[in-house]
């Protein structure tokens, strides 16, 4: 199960809306090992095209080396779809490399008549897709 702050949601989704027609991505790292997503990292749609995201590699390389400063990993690794629902792509799934990270996928599309986005969370290891409940709280619990 994916838990974040109606703060950190509230982020992402605004992204989301914000990049649309074009993808929008990005990252929520936090204290290595403890699964908690606490620093919001909007990133650069390199391509800026509606239907595929990609982070640019020199800004991804400043990420990886200032979480790695901190002591912080990738929690989650989000992005949107502009035109489809909210579930991962075969390049979604070609490009996740993160075992650990539960990868976010918006949709700022009216593809099911459910709303103008879906948010839905997934773990994506080994090519295999797993969709996880998504728990928004004000706060973490004290630990």
């Amino acid at each position: 199960m994916l838990t974040l702050t109606q703060v950190l949601f509230d982020k992402i989704v605004a992204h989301a809306r914000a990049d649309h027609p074009d993808e929008a991505c990005g990252v929520v790292a936090g204290p290595e090992g403890t699964g908690r997503a606490e620093r919001f990292i909007p990133m650069l749609n390199a391509a800026r095209s509606p239907t595929f995201y990609e982070f640019d590699s020199a800004d991804l390389l400043k990420l990886y080396r200032e979480m790695d400063d901190n002591d912080e990993e990738p929690v989650i690794i989000y992005h949107s779809h502009t035109a489809t629902e909210a579930y991962p792509s075969r390049t979604d799934i070609t490009y996740a490399n993160e075992p650990g990270a539960h990868y976010v996928l918006v949709s700022t599309a009216d593809s099911d008549d459910v709303g103008s986005f879906q948010f839905r969370s997934y773990r994506i290891v080994d090519g295999e897709v797993t969709e996880e409940e998504v728990k928004i709280v004000e706060r973490y619990a004290e630990v």
